[in-house]
């Protein structure tokens, strides 16, 4: 995909909306609603690595109440004719078909690869990837087991919504509450990760969200990893003009 002249490639990642309630994080919708609203400006693409909320899962007929000024804007964004990219986090990672055929927006499990202006970009939210993070890998298996989405499409609404966001908040293998700390390059396990797929294949960018912290680390003298941090506390995103990324704050 050639970027044209004058565009952009905007990136963001981990909003968690409705943590700790949906009364609380009403400011950082409306904030991020905000930033929507001006990159459409100038966008070629937008890229939402995942954990858009802090939960979501998508009954036959029913979604998740709330988040109406976020997805509105989207469906604005995706009918002007702008490409809205979705990357499912380990909140959210029960997404399944509602982005598609609501927002016509493609909705990716796993890490991809795109090429703008012939340079190279690994995507993907980052859970459970590299080494380590054993007790999370284990519980995602469990989590994206058919039996597990089956069992838990029978409960009501009512009741399997509220019991998903009491876990959110509490187990910290799903919180994410020590992801927000740095582990030290040599023992990030994403870093680790992007130098093995290096190994594999030259990539020029690695983008990952899941972290919530904004981190920009060379891994070689033409590689570059990227975490695009949070809209918690840090409120990063990465932009590609078309010629170099990197990280801003709004």
């Amino acid at each position: 995909m050639n970027i044209p002249a004058g565009k952009k490639i905007y990136f963001a990642s981990d909003n968690h909306l409705g943590a700790p309630t949906s009364e609380a994080s009403r400011p950082r919708e409306q904030k991020f609603v905000a930033w929507l609203d001006d990159v459409k400006q100038d966008a070629a693409a937008i890229f939402l690595l995942g954990d858009l909320f802090d939960f979501w899962f998508e009954y036959k007929t029913v979604v998740p109440k709330g988040f109406t000024r976020t997805l509105g804007k989207l469906a604005e964004i995706t009918d002007s004719g702008i490409p809205v990219y979705y990357f499912v986090g380990n909140h959210d990672l029960w997404m399944h078909g509602y982005f598609e055929e609501e927002l016509n927006i493609p909705v990716y499990h796993s890490p991809k690869e795109f090429t703008f202006n012939d340079k190279t970009f690994f995507i993907g939210h980052g859970d459970g990837l590299g080494p380590g993070d054993k007790g999370y890998k284990r519980m995602k298996k469990v989590f994206t087991n058919p039996f597990s989405r089956w069992f838990f499409r029978w409960l009501h609404p009512d009741l399997g919504v509220k019991l998903a966001q009491y876990m959110s908040v509490k187990n910290k293998l799903i919180s994410g509450d020590e992801d927000a700390k740095f582990l030290g390059e040599d023992n990030e396990w994403l870093v680790q990760y992007s130098r093995k797929k290096l190994q594999e294949k030259h990539r020029d960018y690695f983008v990952f969200g899941h972290r919530h912290l904004p981190l920009e680390i060379k891994l070689n003298d033409t590689s570059t990893y990227f975490n695009l941090g949070d809209w918690i506390g840090y409120y990063t995103y990465g932009v590609f003009d078309g010629e170099t990324f990197e990280l801003k704050t709004y």
